[in-house]
């Protein structure tokens, strides 16, 4: 069960293609983490499906045995979040944050979203040309989500370098993350300090009072309101500043991925690029197949038998770590019919994008919304949208972690 022949560089270089070769190989690879040290990485559908809702498969690190690999470090005031946690304490911080994310919520937000995608758009109208990452797919999902946490627009101008350095780490510098992690850091403590002292119509303030039992029934509440009122739901000071940079590190990046992918899936696909503006009825399903093509997380957070679990035939001795492959199980023929090809108008679509299980994306609902609305503006506003540059000059991030382009250049 390992693959002495493929190395994480050409996996990232190459990632369906050896997917492909890891499938048909076995269900369960051995591999060496970009850190050296080893984990077990799962390929198929219906591995990867179950693994992702097995509670024998911890978040939670304190399960991870010496000598595996365990992800990038992150300090205590930005580890202790959903991605870090299991029951009990997963369960009750995702109820609390899970309210923002209500269909009646999502639907409220749609009119915002689809007045900043005019607006990016109208900026973008008069060159005629552009990076559509740099120019339309950030700024749109940073915009939404600074919006919902109450990020003031003035802080928002660093924060797709920080992310940058820690997805991509620069290995000739290393510091760079460090400094990213830092700055951070100091950026949600004291956006928190600031909102402590003048709270406003906003996620973050609604999260600030759970934690510090202000508030309940004196406000109200609209959509987002996430208080209980009751005391029943705490959160630490940790798990307050781990949360508000997960939803704004998560919900920026997938999302500014998911919408470049399926750009450039539409514009190197013309035959369904065509069929889509023909049928704008399509874009919510075409949403969930571009997705399944080429979704932003390549794989899982990594996970930590608590005990040694068969997977596909395969034990992994508790305290082993494992990746579970989203990219390859999304392209495995045995669950979908010429997985391969990207079309539109595929019906068998159970994709494992965005999870499976209890550890679901929360913001799921959301990247959908603005996907789907950033794609209608785009090819409307412009009929004549192409690539303005050889796709197979085209760069993606040098990372698992993400599977995202470092520049869409684009004309119309």
């Amino acid at each position: 069960m390992t693959a002495p022949e493929l190395s994480l560089t050409s996996l990232v270089a190459d990632p369906y293609g050896g997917y492909t070769r890891l499938r048909a190989d076995a269900p369960v690879h051995r591999l060496v983490g970009p850190d050296g040290l080893p984990f077990w990485l799962v390929t198929r559908y219906p591995d990867v499906r179950q693994a992702l809702a097995d509670p024998r498969l911890a978040l939670d690190k304190a399960h991870a045995a010496p000598g595996n690999y365990r992800g990038f470090a992150l300090p205590p005031a930005l580890d202790a979040n959903l991605l870090n946690m299991d029951p009990p304490d997963h369960t009750r911080i995702r109820r609390l944050v899970s309210r923002a994310f209500t269909p009646r919520r999502i639907a409220a937000l749609r009119a915002p979203v689809e007045k900043v995608a005019e607006q990016l758009l109208d900026a973008m109208a008069p060159a005629g040309r552009a990076d559509l990452l740099a120019a339309y797919a950030a700024p749109l999902p940073i915009t939404v989500i600074c919006d919902l946490l109450g990020v003031p627009e003035d802080d928002r101008h660093d924060f797709r370098a920080w992310t940058d350095s820690l997805i991509t780490p620069d290995p000739d510098r290393p510091e760079a993350a460090r400094a990213a992690v830092k700055a951070m850091l100091g950026f949600f403590t004291g956006l928190i300090e600031r909102k402590r002292t003048a709270p406003g119509d906003d996620l973050l303030s609604d999260l600030i009072a759970v934690r510090d039992e202000r508030g309940g029934d004196e406000q109200g509440g609209d959509e987002h309101d996430v208080r209980e009122g009751e005391g029943g739901d705490r959160l630490s000071e940790d798990e307050l500043t781990s949360l508000a940079f997960l939803i704004l590190f998560a919900g920026y990046e997938n999302t500014v991925h998911l919408i470049a992918n399926a750009v450039l899936a539409l514009l190197t696909h013309p035959e369904q690029l065509a069929a889509l503006r023909a049928e704008p009825e399509l874009t919510d399903g075409a949403v969930e197949e571009f997705a399944r093509f080429d979704g932003p997380a390549p794989m899982a957070i990594r996970r930590f038998a608590r005990e040694s679990v068969t997977i596909g035939g395969v034990t992994v001795p508790a305290g082993e770590t494992v990746l579970l492959a989203l990219g390859s199980a999304n392209r495995d023929p045995e669950q979908f019919t010429d997985p391969d090809r990207l079309d539109l108008r595929r019906r068998e679509n159970g994709h494992l994008a965005l999870g499976h299980g209890i550890h679901y994306c929360l913001g799921a609902p959301l990247a959908r919304m603005e996907t789907a609305v950033a794609l209608t503006a785009l090819l409307r506003r412009f009929p004549g949208l192409a690539l303005d540059a050889p796709v197979e000059r085209l760069r993606h991030r040098p990372t698992l972690r993400a599977r995202g382009l470092l520049e869409l250049p684009v004309r119309y």
